[in-house]
């Protein structure tokens, strides 16, 4: 076989067992998918209608250098175009970053228990993970400075706010956290749920830092995940070397279109937060109902303390699955002995609520 010994070496897997997996292999479809982070509130009319005008011309490639959507960035940001480089998805970001960044045995610090598609890539370009644990379900940000200084790793890995927690750190740690990492380590500071982080949780994108990438999305708030689109912020000397390995071709005209309307569109971001704040606080509401204790949560999931260990957790994660209401938990202890439950509507919410507590009685 032609295969890399690395390649080879690499186990057959994916990050995540998706909901169409599970409804393959349980036999049912899901009542309520309240498992992927997804916004199920959706995104604005506005990018329905342009990706749809955007579809009739799906004949022809999008434009490759991303011209209105990093101009559009830039407008949004108040930052240049040349500071964002856009891609599918984050994940498909952080194959790139480590595709630019990794030789074979190069070492890479994150949490553990962190988000875990980031892993899949450094292991997939050959390098490795050093790991640091959580700390009072946070990430151990003051860990993850000391390996850093001690490993000089090429990339640290933190998110802010947290996934599979929920938490956030504030914008003064973030900088002292940016201030710790050596100057020849690149930051990787994923901000996924940054629209739905509290103001004082980030830091200024100026001035920008040759060692940092902030990464966003429009798969979260915005309600675009199946679209597949993202971006990072950096300075232009390193946004730059994205060009040189990324598909230049990997972003739609629809899904360009689509981000580009959901920027114009910031009262529907707002429509769509606050009602993701009220789900979170139905969410919490439900988990305290059943004896159970939910974490604060800046993001659109709430984690939820099953109490005991990660063999109890998976009871209870099984029996709310069993019961057609699709929902996670994070595999590493001790966090496993949580669930983690995405926002949804009051009807999916309602489904929640009467699943879990039928799996409580059984686990």
């Amino acid at each position: 076989m032609p295969f890399t010994s690395r390649t080879q070496a690499l186990p057959a897997t994916v990050p995540f067992v998706g909901p169409e997996a599970l409804e393959r292999r349980l036999g049912f479809r899901f009542r309520a998918r309240l498992g992927a982070n997804e916004s199920v509130f959706g995104p604005s009319p506005r990018v329905l209608d342009a990706m749809a005008s955007a579809a009739r011309e799906s004949w022809a490639y999008g434009d490759p250098e991303h011209h209105d959507l990093k101009a559009a960035l830039a407008r949004h940001h108040g930052l240049e175009p040349d500071c964002f480089v856009a891609g599918e998805g984050i994940d498909g970001l952080f194959g790139l970053l480590a595709q630019l960044t990794l030789d074979p045995g190069d070492t890479v610090v994150t949490s553990l228990g962190a988000y875990p598609t980031f892993n899949y890539h450094v292991t997939g370009h050959g390098g490795v993970l050093d790991f640091t644990p959580y700390r009072d379900d946070r990430e151990d940000w003051d860990a993850l400075a000391e390996r850093a200084a001690a490993l000089r790793p090429k990339l640290v890995y933190v998110a802010n706010p947290d996934n599979p927690t929920g938490s956030w750190h504030e914008a003064a740690a973030v900088e002292r956290l940016m201030d710790a990492i050596p100057e020849d380590t690149l930051l990787v500071l994923d901000e996924a749920y940054s629209d739905l982080a509290p103001a004082s949780a980030l830091p200024p994108l100026r001035p920008l830092r040759r060692n940092v990438l902030r990464f966003r999305t429009f798969s979260k708030a915005y309600g675009m995940a199946g679209v597949r689109v993202a971006y990072a912020i950096g300075a232009p000397e390193v946004v730059r070397q994205f060009d040189k390995v990324r598909n230049h071709f990997g972003l739609s005209r629809m899904a360009q279109a689509g981000a580009i309307a959901a920027l114009s569109d910031q009262a529907h971001l707002r429509e769509t937060v606050a009602r993701i704040e009220h789900a979170r606080t139905r969410l919490a509401a439900i988990a305290t109902g059943a004896g159970l204790r939910p974490l604060p949560s800046a993001t659109n999931f709430v984690a939820i303390d099953c109490g005991r260990d990660g063999a109890f957790a998976r009871r209870v994660l099984e029996g709310v699955l069993n019961e057609r209401v699709f929902i996670r938990m994070p595999g590493v202890a001790p966090l496993d002995r949580l669930i983690r439950v995405t926002v949804g509507p009051d009807e999916d919410l309602d489904l929640f609520a009467a699943a879990l507590e039928t799996a409580l009685a059984k686990a």
